[in-house]
């Protein structure tokens, strides 16, 4: 199976004639319809997708997904929404036109949750999509179709977006590798907005060097997204170097400790454990590790900032999803009417919520006591972590309770301890952190993942620790099977 190599393998083949960009299209396309009647991880499959001329760059000839809140011209961009299920747009995001430079051949459009709201990959209006590892297990989201395709082996690596965790929880939960590179390294123009300060376009993909590769084909400086800024002096592929001697990370107390979790599960017990032995692993290879101590009322605090900012910026970014401009028109006699009817019908009751919580938290007479004072959180939560910045290179830290939760909820314990433990991710969007998860073992069969954040702009060296890990490691470019 050629989609299940990574992209400089690919690449080698491709040069040296033993494989088409034609071939490669039609593998990929096999395994998406495979892959979607399995684990419903497509919103649109492109079976008219044509192969690229092969050239120098790493990523010509070859398929990728798309997760499906990136605008492509004359390709059906929904959302995961009923708002837009039949929305064609007339122009292609940033990002994805850059990959389409470098002659990568996109074959589907991922599923994801609706307009990224939501940690499931339950939420998308084609329905849910399944853990190719365990179908009874969630993939998390929001990113799910595309952690899900690239872990089951339909291509090397498919964009996501990240506004709390969404593209490296779904890593995680995965067994492969989930990078979220500085804010504005990737421009976000024709991103679908849903909290536009914390919003960041990644990649998902099996290994390290992948996703350094992606990126490097990804970002630039854009004109349509002033938050985005000049990397060109920045080659990721380039300088990445396993030699990590010397570099400083930490890793927190209240999040690592296992007394800080009196009903602690068998899973959440083996998951700290075997995070403990990454950390060995890290002075193996010649870095110093710290253990660093974070107020724990602050921690506790970060879920609810999350609520209170995401849910009002999308209340403000979505208030144009109205039936008139994009999706199916309402019903009614007057606009108000159809438009109460569009959005009435056409979100689902999650993506209702947060509009409800968003526009009481920006109502003039609350917007001092929760919007104010959640901004006002989220700085102390960026200073605490730029303060480690001073003194560590990164922060290593392990990714949610355990391995993938249970789709039908029977056997997951709902532990409110361990709040913290899930949600940490949710840092690295508040200061526009460089973050990535990669796999770092099994529990119960099943995958879990550690996560390296460093500073703004330092997204080289939040690379290289994940490289030097991986190298030590035998999860490096794992394909899903099925737990029995």
């Amino acid at each position: 199976m050629y989609m299940e190599k990574t992209i400089k393998e690919l690449h080698e083949d491709l040069v040296n004639g033993k494989v088409t960009s034609k071939e490669l299209i039609k593998e990929s396309l096999e395994k998406s319809h495979e892959v979607n009647e399995k684990y419903n991880a497509f919103v649109t499959i492109m079976d008219d997708a044509k192969e690229t001329e092969v050239t120098d760059n790493l990523l010509s000839g070859i398929p990728y997904g798309i997760k499906d809140n990136y605008s492509t011209k004359g390709i059906l961009s929904t959302g995961s929404s009923n708002t837009l299920k039949d929305y064609v747009p007339f122009f292609t995001a940033t990002a994805i036109e850059n990959l389409n430079k470098a002659n990568a051949v996109p074959v589907n459009k991922t599923v994801m949750d609706e307009f990224g709201m939501g940690g499931t990959g339950t939420t998308g209006h084609t329905g849910i999509v399944k853990n190719p590892w365990d179908p009874t297990r969630m993939t998390a989201g929001s990113s799910a179709g595309s952690a899900c395709a690239v872990a089951a082996g339909v291509y090397p690596y498919a964009t996501g977006s990240d506004t709390g965790d969404s593209i490296r929880k779904p890593a995680a939960y995965c067994g492969i590798v989930g990078y979220k590179p500085t804010y504005g390294m990737i421009s976000r123009y024709g991103l679908f907005a849903f909290a536009s300060s914390l919003d960041h376009c990644g990649v998902l993909t099996r290994c390290v060097e992948d996703a350094a590769i992606v990126t490097d084909n990804m970002k630039g400086i854009d004109k349509y997204d002033m938050t985005s800024w000049d990397s060109s002096n920045i080659n990721l592929y380039k300088d990445l170097t396993d030699d990590v001697k010397g570099k400083k990370i930490c890793y927190i107390k209240e999040i690592c400790d296992i007394n800080n979790y009196p009903n602690a599960s068998d899973e959440l017990k083996e998951h700290l454990e075997n995070f403990k032995q990454k950390l060995e692993l890290c002075k193996e290879l010649g870095m110093e590790v710290t253990e660093v101590s974070v107020d724990e009322t602050l921690l506790k605090a970060s879920p609810s900032v999350y609520v209170v900012i995401s849910c009002a910026e999308a209340t403000s970014n979505m208030s144009n999803l109205t039936g008139f401009i994009f999706g199916p028109r309402g019903e009614g006699n007057t606009y108000i009417e159809q438009m109460k009817d569009h959005r009435t019908k056409g979100f689902s009751p999650l993506i209702k919520r947060r509009f409800v919580i968003g526009s009481y938290v920006l109502q003039a007479q609350n917007k001092d006591r929760y919007f104010h004072n959640a901004q006002r959180v989220r700085r102390l939560l960026v200073d605490e972590w730029k303060k480690l910045f001073k003194e560590y290179d990164a922060i290593i830290l392990p990714v949610g309770a355990g391995p993938a939760k249970h789709l039908d909820g029977s056997k997951n314990i709902l532990d409110e301890s361990t709040s913290v433990l899930e949600e940490h991710l949710q840092i690295g969007n508040y200061g526009g952190f460089p973050s990535i998860t990669i796999p770092d073992g099994f529990v119960s069969n099943l995958p879990v993942g550690l996560n390296i954040t460093g500073n703004c702009y330092n997204d080289q060296t939040v690379l290289n620790i994940a490289y030097a890990l991986e190298s030590k490691m035998e999860y490096k470019n794992q394909i899903a099977k099925e737990v029995k």
